[in-house]
């Protein structure tokens, strides 16, 4: 087997700097707080003088529950709970997961006020649906949202209610399901029936036999706010389906189909409600499948900016103020990382402070990179395969940002 040996790279010291490090994940790559390590490591290595804040970002997706809690130095309760995907004959697949539990003192006044807490002796729950409902934890081959449920999130939801949480706090980025969030609303008290009394899974292969909901979600569930920085609506060409379906299994000849199940369903949900169907339409219903749709008209959810919550929470105006350089970066960066993401947030955000910035990411859409107007790399070779390109995150951020370090004084 061939060995490749790495020369070192010789860059000069220069003069000390303040860094913060705040990278997100790069799917299927690297984790926002191994992209963090790699990086502090070539800066440790070749600028040693230069004083490094990490600070791993996450939007609602993956890594939220995680980075949050321990941001704050909450703790950990472990659930088992229910997977995504249904199979003819079976039940869904178990999964462990894990809820945060952080003592709402300890969260910044500025992520309280957003939320809308002042007082000091509460329990906060921090509740990630990618880590049960996660796209990233189905292979491709398995995705399918005609068959997939979002009844795992809802058994999270229960079981923070479960510890004592005051409120919660759900990110629903990453999600695998496109169900309106009618599975975790049946786990939270719903019933779903078909014309003959049968109670049916809420599934979207379902839809069509629902003619009746009964029920309500259960009244110890404490306020939830859900974490989103999209804005589509429930319905139509810029909603759950058109957007996002693609990509959790969803062939484009079905999604006019698909919406046409999803708004008859929707209506005889807000009808048994005794709520005004136009909540299908408000800005952020699309959200993770229409989760924040269900959760918002039958639970009373709330949504709030999930990078705002996460700049506010991670105390990231100051750490930006206090450093000289921002180094950011994400798995790809196209068009819709300028739609709220963190990274390219951060990147204009560090800009206004008069801050030096750089995003680094696996790859890069050009347009996206001029809209920017700021320093963007893309690490990946031209013309790499994706799949090489993921397995090689890791190496291909290092030289990145070896190279980019040649480039500074």
């Amino acid at each position: 087997m061939a060995c490749r040996i790495r020369l070192p790279v010789t860059v000069s010291a220069g003069s000390p700097r303040r860094v913060l490090l705040a990278f997100d994940k790069f799917k299927a790559g690297l984790a926002a707080e191994q992209a963090c390590s790699v990086v502090q490591i070539v800066l440790n290595r070749l600028r040693p003088s230069w004083l490094v804040d990490v600070a791993p970002l996450a939007d609602g997706g993956d890594g939220f529950c995680r980075i949050l809690t321990e941001a704050v130095q909450g703790r950990f309760h472990a659930a088992r709970v229910s997977g995504s995907q249904f199979r003819a004959g079976a039940a869904l697949r178990q999964v462990d997961a894990a809820l945060g539990l952080v003592e709402l003192e300890r969260v910044p006044e500025p992520a309280r006020r957003q939320l809308g807490y002042e007082q000091a002796e509460a329990d906060v729950a921090i509740v990630e649906m990618a880590a049960v409902n996660g796209l990233a934890l189905l292979p491709p081959a398995e995705r399918d949202v005609w068959h997939a449920s979002s009844r795992g999130t809802g058994e999270l939801l229960r079981e923070a209610a479960a510890v004592g949480a005051h409120a919660i706090v759900l990110g629903v980025g990453g999600s695998s399901t496109s169900d309106l969030g009618l599975g975790a609303l049946a786990a939270l008290g719903l019933s779903f029936e078909a014309a003959d009394g049968q109670l049916l899974e809420p599934l979207p292969a379902n839809w069509c036999r629902v003619r009746q909901v009964r029920g309500a979600v259960e009244p110890l569930l404490p306020p939830l706010f859900i974490a989103c920085d999209v804005d589509n609506p429930l319905l139509g060409p810029k909603g759950a389906a058109a957007t996002y379906g693609p990509q959790k299994g969803l062939a484009r000849d079905d999604i006019e189909r698909f919406d046409r199940e999803a708004e008859r369903v929707a209506r005889m949900l807000c009808e048994h409600l005794g709520i005004a169907d136009s909540v299908m339409g408000s800005p952020g219903a699309g959200a993770a499948g229409g989760i924040a749709f269900g959760l918002e008209a039958a639970a009373g959810a709330r949504l709030v900016p999930g990078f705002e919550l996460v700049w506010r929470w991670l105390e990231l105006e100051s750490r930006v103020r206090r450093a000289d350089c921002v180094i950011t970066g994400e798995g790809r960066f196209d068009m819709s990382s300028l739609d709220g993401k963190g990274p390219a947030e951060l990147l204009s955000r560090a800009r206004l402070m008069h801050r030096s910035a750089v995003l680094f990411a696996g790859s890069v859409d050009p347009a996206a990179a001029a809209l920017a107007a700021a320093s963007v790399v893309q690490i990946s070779p031209p013309g790499t395969p994706t799949a090489q390109a993921i397995t090689d995150t890791a190496v291909n951020l290092e030289r990145a940002v070896e190279s980019w370090l040649a480039t500074q004084p």
